[in-house]
C-alpha cells in the first residue's frame, strides 16, 4: 500500500476510534448513536439471523439493475454524443445543471405511471447514475491523443478496430471513474427512494428503525451500505490505477 493509502486508512481508523471513545464515555449518548463496536456486533447478528436478508437482497437486486442499465445506457449515449459534436454542444448545458434537479420530486409521477413496485425505484437510481456515466465516457474519449487516431487512419484500421484497439484502451480509466460514480449514485438513489416510496428494502428498514429509535438496526444497516460501497470502489480503484499506469506508459 502506498503512503497516501496508509494515511487514508489511519485517518479512518482514528475517526472510528474517536467516535468509539465518545460513545463509550457518554459524550455521545446512546439515544443518538451506539458505539461502532456494537454496530459491528449488531450487524453480525442481523446477517446471521437472516431476519433482514430479504430486504438486503431486494435492495442489492434493484441497485444491480439500476447500475447495469445506467452503465450500459450511459456508455452508449456518451459514445454517440462524442461522435455527434453538434448534438453534444446542445445538451452540454443540461449535464452541467443536471444534479441541481431534485429527482425525488418526480416520484409521484413515477408511481402514477409505473405503480408501487420496483420500477419507480429502479428509474430513480438509474436517473441519478446515468449522467455521471455519460460525462465520464465523454471525458475519456476527449482525452484520446489525436496522434493515435491519425496513426489508426494511416494503418487503415476500420471504425470497429479503432474503437476496440485504440479508443477503448485509452478511455478505459475514465470510464472506470464513471462506473465508480454510478455505483455511489445508484445506491443513493435506490436507498433514498426506498425511504419514501417502498414497503421493504434496506432503505425502508433504515427509515423504520429511525422512526422507532432502533439504533441497533439503523446504524448496522448504514454500516453495511458503507462497507459494500467502499469494498466495490476499492476494487475498481485498484484496476483504475492499473489502467492509468498502462495508459501513461503507452
Amino acid at each position: 500500500m502506498s503512503r497516501a493509502g496508509w494515511i487514508r486508512v489511519s485517518v479512518v481508523v482514528a475517526a472510528v476510534a474517536a467516535v468509539e471513545l465518545l460513545c463509550q464515555g457518554g459524550i455521545i449518548t446512546r439515544f443518538t448513536m451506539i458505539p461502532p463496536s456494537e454496530m459491528v456486533v449488531a450487524l453480525a447478528g442481523i446477517l446471521t439471523s437472516g431476519r433482514l436478508t430479504p430486504a438486503i437482497v431486494r435492495t442489492l437486486r434493484i441497485v444491480g439493475i439500476a447500475l447495469a442499465a445506467s452503465i450500459l445506457v450511459g456508455f452508449v449515449l456518451g459514445a454517440l454524443l462524442h461522435a455527434l459534436p453538434r448534438v453534444r454542444r446542445t445538451v452540454d448545458p443540461l449535464f452541467a445543471t443536471y444534479y441541481a434537479i431534485p429527482i425525488y420530486a418526480f416520484y409521484p409521477l413515477f408511481i402514477v405511471l409505473f405503480g408501487l413496485g420496483d420500477v419507480p425505484i429502479i428509474i430513480i437510481g438509474f436517473l441519478l447514475a446515468v449522467v455521471a456515466m455519460i460525462v465520464s465516457t465523454l471525458n475519456g474519449f476527449d482525452r484520446i491523443p489525436r496522434a493515435l487516431l491519425k496513426t489508426a487512419r494511416i494503418y487503415r484500421m476500420g471504425r470497429v478496430r479503432t474503437a476496440l484497439q485504440v479508443m477503448m484502451p485509452c478511455a478505459a480509466p475514465y470510464i472506470f471513474t464513471g462506473v465508480k460514480l454510478a455505483i455511489a449514485y445508484s445506491f443513493i438513489g435506490v436507498i433514498g427512494a426506498e425511504f419514501i416510496m417502498s414497503g421493504s428494502g434496506m432503505g425502508y428498514e433504515i427509515a423504520f428503525a429511525y422512526n422507532n429509535f432502533d439504533n441497533k438496526v439503523m446504524y448496522p444497516l448504514i454500516m453495511l451500505v458503507l462497507v459494500l460501497v467502499t469494498i466495490i470502489n476499492m476494487f475498481l480503484h485498484f484496476w483504475e490505477m492499473i489502467l492509468f499506469e498502462r495508459r501513461r506508459r503507452g
